[in-house]
């Protein structure tokens, strides 16, 4: 096949590699922030101190980097092969930061070797239960995963969580600037290059923010130009109970997974994702996860953020998807590349997320018309999204439950929408209307 930029649109197509750079770099700001975020927060839980925090944020960059080659181009069962895109995953902060707490930062590896082990087996052995995820199922789920990312856009829009200026004029400005420059790019480029709005909105409110002097460059003091990886920097320890909780976890992660899998398939491919797919995807989580605790990390997934990005570009071209992995790579080698891209202002992600997340809604909502409005379909899509998001809108609701189940369900809708949609779906009648028609 000729190389040419037009097999960006196509998953196999050769495109050049400096004209397949800026849509790997593009894939890799719009979620970096987002992949460090769980190392820091986690790791101040445990008491590690800056420098482990720093080996881990190296560590892991790596490692998402590997995990989305194999995405890209599987190895043996295990990939999708689809432009997946791996990173730290925020489901397990809560509950790492519980076993952090408890036994300390050695138990969570722990459990994330054995957690990452069963999902990479359920992966492998998908085709035995996939069956159970109807095309409805994946749609209540991929609808889910864009409205459960809504907040984590606006809150990056006003500055960040927890930060003292959330809400400033500044960061309003910059999120403001930012979303403007995405837009209008859009609205005139020509060509191929309409598609990478999302890196020249980065790049204009990056500058923006260092004319404003928002920018804060101290993270590069002492930082090495280059460190190798270390294997088993802390050692593991086994708990029955931090093993439980985190294995309940995976299966959350799982049916996140699937519905990225499914989103990207219908929003990239137009089509519906194969169970071969959805099975290597899963495995890939999995494995890769146990992989990372090796490490010294926490759970790889698959980022949504990233299927917005394809379902908002419709660049789904695997070489130009590596070619943001091997910046990964390089970003882990080499940390002073990843302390630099961590200097991108969250208002500045938040600009441009935006779009993205609501295009993963627009997806979820496209998925749900190809089912068909079917009285059956209507009902486990709108229960499965009126209890799944309302409920863990409303936390204390699950109060009455033992704390495993308030970590695993309070505040993660995806998971409350797949728990009720699956259950629907095997409960109803297959032909409602047949039914409402004899009674």
């Amino acid at each position: 096949m000729k190389n040419e930029i037009n097999n960006i649109y196509r998953i196999d197509g050769k495109v050049p590699v400096f004209k397949a750079v800026p849509f790997g770099l593009q894939h890799i700001l719009a979620m970096f922030v987002a992949n460090i975020a769980p190392i820091i927060i986690v790791a101040g839980a445990c008491g590690l101190s800056a420098e482990q925090s720093a080996m881990l944020i190296q560590n892991a960059m790596i490692i998402a980097g590997i995990g989305t080659l194999i995405q890209l181009f599987p190895v043996w069962r295990i990939g999708s092969g689809l432009p997946i895109v791996m990173g730290i995953s925020f489901t397990f902060v809560s509950i790492f930061c519980y076993i952090g707490g408890t036994y300390g930062y050695p138990a969570i590896l722990g459990a994330v070797l054995i957690g990452g082990i069963v999902e990479g087996l359920l992966g492998l052995f998908a085709v035995y239960w996939i069956k159970i995820i109807t095309p409805v199922v994946s749609a209540s789920v991929v609808t889910a995963i864009g409205f459960s990312l809504l907040s984590v856009g606006a809150s990056s829009f006003g500055g960040g969580s927890g930060v003292e200026d959330f809400g400033s004029a500044s960061n309003w400005i910059l999120g403001t600037v930012t979303l403007l420059a995405c837009i209008l790019f859009h609205v005139f480029a020509r060509s191929f290059w309409k598609q990478l709005s999302v890196l020249f909105g980065l790049i204009v409110g990056y500058i923006v923010a260092i004319c404003m002097n928002i920018v804060d460059f101290s993270s590069l003091a002492g930082t090495a130009v280059i460190a190798l990886p270390r294997i088993m920097p802390f050692g593991m320890e086994f708990h029955a109970g931090a093993m439980l909780s985190v294995i309940l976890i995976f299966l959350v992660s799982a049916t996140e997974t699937i519905g990225d899998t499914s989103a990207l398939a219908s929003a990239g491919l137009n089509r519906e994702a194969t169970k071969k797919e959805v099975s290597g995807s899963l495995a890939c989580d999995g494995f890769i996860s146990a992989l990372s605790s090796v490490f010294g990390c926490l759970p790889i997934t698959s980022f949504s953020q990233n299927v917005g990005l394809v379902a908002m570009t419709k660049v789904v071209n695997r070489f130009a998807i590596a070619t943001g992995a091997a910046i990964m790579i390089l970003a882990g080698i080499f940390p002073i590349f990843g302390a630099l891209l961590s200097t991108l202002p969250d208002a500045v992600l938040g600009g441009c997320t935006l779009m993205m997340f609501g295009t993963i809604v627009v997806s979820g909502f496209q998925m749900v018309g190809k089912c068909g409005y079917t009285q059956r379909n209507i009902t486990i899509v709108a229960l499965s999204l009126s209890i799944g998001i309302g409920f863990t809108q409303v936390p204390e609701i699950f109060s009455i439950f033992p704390q495993i189940v308030q970590n695993v369900f309070a505040e993660n809708c995806v998971a409350v929408v797949f728990l009720i949609s699956i259950l629907l779906n095997l409960v109803l009648p297959k032909d409602m209307e047949a039914v409402q028609r004899t009674t």
